[in-house]
């Protein structure tokens, strides 16, 4: 869900989470099946709070959802994951301004909307992690991360 879910090497993206969530999705459950099994293992996986934000934003927008959810079930189900045993939510650390200075240096043309999947491709950096489940393609633009699409086969 973020969900893109993962396991000791791997970070989630909120498209992820959303089709998890949302059952009128063509990729609710391959996507669903990811977020229980990341649920159901103790091994680390992670979110940021980018993404928790993300995921609350788009599954609460009338013109996203046919039928958005009300704020409450959101967090209520944001919660749960949270919840999960072995949960990690990437935070910046003292190093986050160099990781940044180095990211933009090496992927040329940052800018809009990817700025917000720089970041977290950043944070999964500083913190030694570099494969990240997600359906959203842009990740292919950082070298440095594996981009599983939990998805692939389905329509």
């Amino acid at each position: 869900m973020p969900f893109d879910c993962s396991s000791t090497t791997g970070r989630t993206r909120a498209n992820i989470l959303v089709y998890a969530a949302n059952r009128d999705s063509p990729f609710h459950r391959p996507c669903r099946r990811l977020v229980e099994e990341s649920m159901g293992r103790r091994s680390a996986w992670y979110l940021t709070w980018g993404i928790c934000y993300e995921f609350l934003r788009v599954v609460t927008h009338p013109r996203v959802l046919r039928s958005p959810w009300r704020i409450e079930p959101a967090w209520k189900f944001l919660g749960t994951l949270l919840d999960s045993a072995g949960l990690g939510v990437l935070l910046p650390t003292d190093r986050h301004r160099g990781v940044i200075e180095e990211l933009l240096r090496e992927v040329p043309r940052l800018a809009g909307n990817i700025i917000h999947d720089a970041h977290t491709a950043a944070l999964m950096r500083e913190h030694g992690i570099g494969r990240i489940y997600t359906r959203d393609t842009d990740f292919h633009r950082f070298p440095f991360l594996e981009v599983v699409d939990p998805a692939v086969g389905t329509g």
